[in-house]
């Protein structure tokens, strides 16, 4: 990776996920995340606004669409249509 100096890719992944746990703590954030958290959030958002899957794959640097189809998060949602089927 350019730009590390002395310091691995190791070190600088290890840099990072430390800080996004920081981060976390302070907004009070319970929920565990991390790097691909927000790879997913991304794509998801990407995909929810009209993008197309491959252009995602391209942006997150996946050489497959299969990679980018397990960041898609858009069928994780359940609407208030669903909701309101539960009847009681």
């Amino acid at each position: 990776m350019r730009g590390l100096g002395s310091h691995t890719q190791q070190d600088y992944v290890r840099h990072v996920h430390a800080m996004i746990r920081r981060r976390a703590e302070a907004a009070a954030i319970g929920t565990k995340i991390g790097n691909h958290t927000f790879r997913a959030t991304g794509i998801t958002a990407y995909l929810k606004n009209g993008g197309t899957l491959e252009k995602a794959a391209v942006m997150a640097n996946h050489a497959s669409t299969r990679t980018t189809q397990l960041y898609d998060r858009r069928q994780d949602e359940v609407s208030l249509d669903e909701v309101e089927r539960v009847l009681i």
